[in-house]
């Protein structure tokens, strides 16, 4: 029989420290995003979701919600199996078809999750090409860390957009060098430097892997993300991007050379043993990459949006740190203190967003990470301001 002591130290150490997490049971209200239900321990009641990376809504959009009910009546729930025994389906085609497209590659294919996409890509990269280094973002997701860790090729950590450093390691490698970084990181906000990265690797003969997670759809004329916006797609070897963001469903893919995808497809593990997305959530994603190539207003109003959130926090002397993307973190430092705000804000003022803390980001840099989109009103932009000042002044007098 297991022991249960060493688990419930575990939980007693990060409910101590702040860092226990709380799963919040909410329920999504089709039709009046972002507002939801919250299942309390105490009570249900409407409250105002402003954590939710459906950063453009487009998991309550009627063009998506559409496709996947045609989808739905057409093919059943799931997709009957793994890719190549049963799972793949005229959706799973016709979407990696529409990735490549969106992003101007030759092929896409698809994952379970942007994360399991990172991973296996990587470990494959490995395997692939035995004597590969990793160059790696000092403020990369887990997700890459991870896979630079499983595929047990060398690595080099640069810290986050020191070219200076990332170039004196390209001088060093003994090998083929591959740089793996970010276009926008989720919790600070910032943006790598794209092209100077590109223009290195290109110096220096290195393969460049870029995640777009919380930039595709958001970026770029069609949605294709930060390396459209700034004309670098072409100098992307390998473009790791979501549907569960800002496309609303769920899933994730890589995009690049025919050639380069297909050799993955044949030896990523976590592709091939795992049973492939459903084609209704295919159809939604397709339908939602189609609708937001079309749509640049949404774009635009989701960076007003943030842009109004962050100009109305600093008039209030809120800690925002400071950035050129959607992302708006508060900065609290203090993983307790950043809990209590959290759970004041909800239990007293309706509001919702999660406590963020380590390891998702370093000790002493804990935040509240707000997420506007285009339908957060501007009631709800003043609401969340006033609310967060007054949970501000609670602790500073002392009434918490």
């Amino acid at each position: 029989m297991i022991d249960k002591k060493p688990f419930e130290q575990l939980i007693d150490k990060l409910k101590d420290e702040g860092k226990y997490r709380v799963f919040n049971d909410i329920l999504r209200e089709r039709g009046e995003y972002p507002n939801a239900i919250w299942y309390g321990k105490y009570n249900i009641k409407n409250i105002v979701n402003w954590c939710s990376n459906d950063y453009l809504g487009m998991g309550q959009h009627k063009v998506v919600l559409d496709a996947m009910h045609t989808a739905l009546d057409q093919t059943g729930a799931g997709s009957g199996g793994t890719r190549n025994i049963g799972g793949t389906s005229h959706y799973h085609v016709a979407l990696e078809h529409e990735l490549a497209q969106l992003h101007s590659k030759e092929s896409a294919l698809l994952f379970t999750s942007a994360y399991v996409a990172n991973e296996w890509t990587i470990v494959s990269l490995k395997r692939i090409i035995p004597d590969i280094v990793f160059l790696s973002d000092s403020k990369n997701h887990a997700s890459l860390i991870q896979g630079i860790r499983h595929s047990g090729a060398e690595k080099k950590i640069f810290p986050h957009n020191d070219l200076e450093t990332l170039e004196q390691l390209l001088r060093d490698v003994k090998g083929t060098p591959c740089i793996v970084f970010e276009s926008v990181y989720s919790m600070d906000g910032y943006v790598s430097k794209i092209p100077e990265i590109c223009a290195l690797a290109k110096k220096y003969n290195a393969i460049t892997y870029l995640d777009e997670v919380h930039a595709v759809g958001l970026y770029g004329n069609t949605g294709a993300g930060y390396a459209e916006k700034l004309g670098c797609l072409n100098e992307i070897d390998i473009l790791n991007g979501t549907l569960g963001k800002a496309f609303g469903v769920q899933g994730g893919y890589i995009t690049g050379n025919s050639t380069v995808i297909d050799a993955i497809r044949s030896v990523a593990s976590g592709f091939i043993f795992t049973t492939s997305l459903s084609p209704v959530v295919c159809a939604g994603a397709l339908a939602s990459i189609k609708y937001l190539k079309d749509h640049n207003d949404l774009r635009e109003k989701h960076q007003q949006r943030a842009l109004q959130l962050k100009t109305e926090f600093l008039n209030e002397g809120i800690d925002v740190l400071e950035n050129n993307t959607h992302i708006v973190p508060v900065m609290v430092r203090d993983a307790k203190k950043t809990k209590a705000m959290s759970d004041m804000l909800l239990d007293d003022y309706n509001i919702y967003c999660q406590p963020i803390n380590y390891p998702t980001v370093e000790e002493g840099t804990e935040r509240l990470r707000f997420a506007p989109t285009p339908y957060h009103s501007d009631a709800m932009i003043h609401n969340l301001v006033d609310s967060l000042r007054k949970v501000n002044k609670r602790f500073q007098e002392g009434c918490v």
